[in-house]
């Protein structure tokens, strides 16, 4: 099968598997980390076949919506790639992207590195920032009911992986936690240049956010 047939067949398979997903993880999450991660791979060397694989699938089961199972995702994946009969070695790295993708608190070894998972997670850390990461991290918010904002609760830094998984504070903190925190982590040259944009849009909401909360505007 063409590569261009298997991609195809890999959108459809992600449309179906996750048409009634939360909104910061549905199919269009999925399609702008696509679109982002071959914005990004035009500037590196990269197996691009494997990019799209991969930036396709690397939400296909995410841990968070499956009790924090962070080995659904991969099998999903790998299902799915051995029905259309994509190559062995090629599966292997899309299971490797997917289990290595997530930020997991910032605060672990990345045991697997590779260009390509180096360019699919800046395109999925760029959709952690910005307008879209802002709207994403409130709707996520509110989907699982947590506050918008405490005082009295202040961010946690540092926190291992499995304090970030259950952690429930309310979504402010989560900018301090994480969102602030992926300008740095930026793998590439292209997502570093697109991060620092989005991340001072951030900063510029959060000013805003707690002017208009201590009703000083």
């Amino acid at each position: 099968m063409h590569k261009e047939n298997i991609i195809a067949q890999t959108i459809a398979f992600v449309q179906e598997t996750l048409q009634h997903a939360e909104g910061g993880h549905d199919w269009f999450h999925i399609e702008r980390v696509y679109k982002n991660a071959l914005l990004i791979a035009k500037e590196e060397t990269v197996d691009e076949f494997v990019v799209s694989l991969g930036a396709l699938l690397h939400d296909i089961a995410d841990a968070k919506f499956h009790y924090g199972d962070e080995t659904v995702g991969p099998k999903v994946a790998r299902d799915f790639l051995e029905s259309i009969a994509v190559a062995e070695d090629v599966i292997v790295h899309v299971e490797q992207i997917i289990t290595n993708i997530s930020f997991k608190g910032g605060n672990f070894e990345q045991p697997f590195t590779s260009p390509e998972l180096n360019v699919i997670q800046d395109a999925d850390r760029l959709d952690a920032i910005g307008a879209i990461g802002i709207a994403r991290t409130f709707n996520y918010g509110g989907f699982k009911n947590h506050k918008l904002y405490d005082p009295a609760i202040v961010p946690k830094l540092n926190m291992t992986k499995e304090e970030y998984k259950k952690s429930t504070a309310p979504t402010i903190n989560h900018f301090y936690e994480k969102l602030l925190l992926l300008k740095d982590k930026m793998n590439t040259n292209t997502g570093r240049r697109i991060a620092a944009k989005r991340h001072k849009f951030m900063e510029t909401f959060l000013e805003q956010f707690f002017a208009e909360w201590n009703g000083e505007i």
